[in-house]
């Protein structure tokens, strides 16, 4: 889990993550804010749209680790967190797809905007990694799997 920058009339908003083992998306949140409110919601939302996970892999952020600490409160079972800056490579890869897309539009204008733009854009990335699979993919461009799938998802 961590969180990357995106820029929205000017002003730095946070775009949190969420990445498997194997470099899979589990989820995103774009926030105003980067608190512990926030790190709390992405991982209320994670969680109940993927299950409880064992480990968390994340950086130093004291409103990142505040936020799995006061979920861990009200469980049995707590999520192991792991503060290792190394072990959060595979997330700081995955946003570098993510920025190399967003960094050349400069600027969103809106944030509802810039939420169903980076939508998209998150949801194509993981058609390139392979997480959806449509019937005939090897000879659909990602494009074409792009509105195969489109047409079958309802918007954020």
């Amino acid at each position: 889990m961590d969180e990357t920058y995106i820029k929205i009339k000017g002003i730095w908003k946070y775009l949190y993550r969420a990445v498997d083992k194997q470099g899979k998306t589990i989820d995103r949140l774009l926030t105003a804010k980067r608190d512990m409110a926030a790190a709390k919601h992405f991982f209320d939302k994670a969680i109940n749209a993927n299950g409880n996970p064992e480990k968390v892999a994340m950086d130093k952020s004291g409103a990142n680790k505040a936020a799995i600490d006061a979920i861990n409160a009200g469980r049995a079972v707590s999520v192991i967190v792991r503060q290792v800056k190394y072990l959060n490579n595979i997330v700081e890869q995955d946003h570098r797809a993510i920025k190399q897309v967003t960094r050349p539009m400069l600027n969103f204008k809106s944030f509802r905007g810039a939420r169903c733009v980076l939508a998209g854009i998150e949801f194509m990335h993981m058609i390139r990694k392979g997480q959806f699979v449509v019937n005939g993919a090897d000879l659909l461009s990602f494009a074409a799997q792009f509105y195969a799938l489109a047409g079958q998802i309802r918007p954020v």
